[in-house]
């Protein structure tokens, strides 16, 4: 048989590429420009590599009670890592995935494709504007996992834009947002205020480190109308390899301190990361 071999695309925002994992049979690393995207294993869906994506993933797994089918929305594709996992472990799940770099679905799809029966619906679209057009109430969960090159865009970062995401949301929907920054955290403080207009139960995963001001890092933030299942989401993050704590009542609440929600005239894109922050080899 032959190996696999590294496939090489230019796409919208810059030079993408599949990298095959010499430890597992068929898993691929995503990279843009040299900067980690995605990793997926197409015979183990539900295996998840990097560190955020776990931490979206045990959210996901807390949602709702263990493989009810969910309907989702994922802004920002990737390599279609959660969509493929939520298809795993909650079969029959319908899903949409909003990805504006139609080169980059071009290569995904082309390379990695989904299995028969995923429930995955691809749209190309600019995150905002689809959203803007979904329907009320229609969705379970959301998903905003978008970076223009390496930085969140600053549209997807408002009062606004929480409006609406909160309003295609059912009314016990769960929103999850991978935002990066460092300390003073400025940026993820203005987040969490952010949300917090539109939800009333909020919570913030990340590495102790990371929220110790060590380091630049990811920070996954869920916004829900109700409970969520905080110690069992405690449970699962410090069980990975890396350990995460979740944030949550009134320690987040002091975490927030005195950040001002952000509106559209004010918003700007996520930190810009230090070099070599987010990059292999």
């Amino acid at each position: 048989m032959s190996e696999p071999i590294p496939v090489t695309r230019a796409v919208g925002h810059g030079t993408a590429k599949l990298m095959p994992d010499v430890d597992r049979e068929r898993a691929w690393l995503l990279t843009v420009d040299g900067a980690p995207q995605s990793y997926v294993d197409l015979d183990e869906p539900t295996h998840l590599e990097f560190e955020y994506a776990r931490r979206l993933g045990h959210v996901l797994d807390v949602a709702a009670e263990p493989g009810v089918r969910l309907d989702a929305v994922h802004l920002g594709g990737g390599a279609l890592t959660l969509p493929r996992y939520l298809a795993a472990t909650r079969p029959g799940s319908r899903q949409h995935v909003v990805e504006v770099d139609e080169k980059l679905l071009e290569l995904v799809t082309d390379e990695l494709p989904l299995p028969p029966g995923a429930g995955v619906t691809l749209h190309t679209a600019d995150a905002r504007a689809w959203l803007e057009a979904a329907p009320d109430d229609s969705a379970d969960v959301l998903v905003a996992d978008v970076f223009g090159g390496s930085r969140v865009p600053a549209h997807l970062t408002s009062v606004a834009y929480v409006g609406e995401a909160a309003r295609v949301l059912r009314p016990g929907g769960v929103y999850l947002a991978n935002l990066p920054d460092a300390a003073p955290f400025a940026f993820l403080r203005s987040q969490l205020a952010t949300l917090g207009t539109r939800f009333e139960e909020l919570a913030l995963i990340a590495e102790p480190g990371v929220l110790r001001g060590r380091r630049f890092g990811n920070a996954v933030l869920a916004g829900a109308h109700r409970p969520l299942d905080i110690a069992a989401l405690a449970r699962a993050t410090a069980a990975d390899v890396f350990p995460a704590r979740v944030e949550h009542g009134a320690a987040l609440r002091d975490f927030i301190g005195g950040a001002r929600p952000v509106r559209d005239e004010d918003a700007v894109p996520s930190p810009v990361p230090p070099e070599g922050a987010f990059g292999i080899g």
